[in-house]
């Protein structure tokens, strides 16, 4: 098992270009299976989590050329339908979540699919109703097999009809409207996700010739088409690296530029690390901070204790609330952190407690962060990455802290990171991969 070795308490200065993001690639990735022509996708991130994906998909018989470290083409015209009830799928397939994306595309284009009950970060419960219910309405039938775990799902022909989703759950709208992209009529989902990235997946099957309208909104219409042909696609940088970034920052003193941020697409997640009181200068798609001695949390209008909770688009990211918790260790001020979507996320802070931070959690939703505001430094300790937020979390604190760290299960953080280390070494950190 890999661990990173850092030695902290220096501040950090230079430039660094977001990687891809990951929560599209998954989505657009999926998507391939659409169509038998040839698509080429630009700015893939190299990490653990996408290159599994792409290894299925090499599996199932998608032709796959790396044309240069972030630019791969794809070619689904060979696929082979029987590797996707194979041991070695099932077992690959149950170590990503993002897997459960490939039954839309291949129920809609092959009649059915097979997937593992899907894997991923171990955060609370994380269901999929939602995927199978929306496919189901669209004339799928489903079925579990192999002590439940394994998903069965089939169809003759998609049919489009009316759904209203029970949740707004981003992977759940994206495979049902690559599923409804194929299907007999219109189909309109309400409540369904509208995350820049979930624009990009339609965005990028209009281009290939599918009708969706509503791109933005909750209100999605889908008049589904007989075929689909190739395209291009670039992904937008990852929202949630700009955000750790931002947090990195902030924590270690930095004088940090983040380059190709994308700005319309980042939301309220600039305005959020600000409201911590983080000073930031964002032009020409750059986001600039400069190193602070101190930066203060705002409190609410009546005088009331901040509070950060994540919400789906256009709210703040739960997958960024880890990144405030552990900037706001060194804050001054107090904030309340409140985990809506997951009960297992915040269950990290005992580390940081143990660091030397002042947090209390209670419960396992909520956090109270007691900002230090710099008169006591955090302290180097030993510790595991449980999930890749909480892991990117703990390393922020680590470049922060007094002395050396060790974090291990460092997988965790390479399924959402691209070279992380090297990439921190570039803006002068003490970390070693060991």
């Amino acid at each position: 098992m890999n661990s990173f070795k850092i030695i902290g308490g220096k501040s950090l200065k230079g430039e660094v270009t977001p990687q891809g993001a990951k929560n599209e690639a998954l989505q657009i990735l999926c998507a391939v299976l659409l169509t038998e022509d040839e698509i080429i996708i630009e700015n893939i991130p190299d990490i653990k989590d996408v290159n599994l994906l792409i290894n299925l998909l090499e599996g199932i018989g998608v032709d796959v050329k790396k044309i240069n470290d972030t630019t791969y083409k794809f070619k689904s015209n060979n696929i082979d339908l029987t590797y996707t009830k194979t041991k070695e799928f099932f077992d690959k397939s149950s170590k990503i979540r993002g897997s459960i994306m490939l039954m839309g595309p291949m129920v809609a284009r092959f009649g059915s699919a097979y997937i593992a009950k899907p894997g991923g970060d171990k955060i609370g419960r994380r269901r999929v109703d939602t995927h199978f219910i929306g496919l189901q309405e669209l004339g799928a039938n489903f079925s579990v097999e192999d002590n439940n775990s394994v998903f069965k799902i089939s169809a003759n022909k998609l049919r489009g009809t009316k759904i209203l989703l029970d949740e707004a759950s981003v992977t759940g709208t994206a495979n049902i409207v690559m599923a409804a992209s194929l299907a007999d009529g219109e189909t309109t989902i309400y409540n369904a996700a509208c995350e820049p990235y979930l624009q990009q997946l339609c965005k990028m099957l209009n281009s290939m010739g599918a009708d969706i309208r509503g791109i933005g909104s909750n209100y999605l219409k889908i008049q589904g088409v007989k075929s689909l042909s190739g395209t291009k696609h670039r992904i937008l940088p990852d929202m949630i690296e700009i955000g750790s970034f931002i947090g990195l920052a902030a924590m270690t003193k930095s004088d940090i530029k983040i380059n190709d941020v994308s700005v319309e697409n980042l939301g309220i997640i600039p305005k959020t690390f600000q409201r911590l009181g983080i000073k930031m200068k964002i032009e020409n798609d750059c986001i600039h901070i400069p190193p602070q001695d101190n930066y203060e949390i705002e409190s609410f209008i009546d005088g009331s204790i901040m509070t950060i909770a994540d919400a789906i688009w256009p709210g703040f990211s739960p997958d960024l609330l880890s990144i405030a918790l552990v900037t706001s260790i060194q804050a001054k001020g107090t904030v309340l952190i409140h985990q809506k979507m997951f009960e297992s996320r915040l269950f990290f802070v005992d580390k940081l407690i143990d660091m030397g931070a002042q947090i209390i959690l209670c419960d396992p939703h909520r956090a109270t962060v007691i900002g230090l505001d710099r008169k006591i430094p955090l302290k180097g300790i030993r510790m595991s990455s449980p999930d890749i937020r909480a892991g990117v979390s703990l390393l922020i604190a680590a470049l922060s802290a007094d002395g050396e760290s060790i974090i291990d299960n460092i997988d965790q953080i390479d399924r959402g990171y691209s070279n992380i280390d090297l990439r921190l070494k570039a803006l002068g950190a003490d970390i070693e991969r060991i």
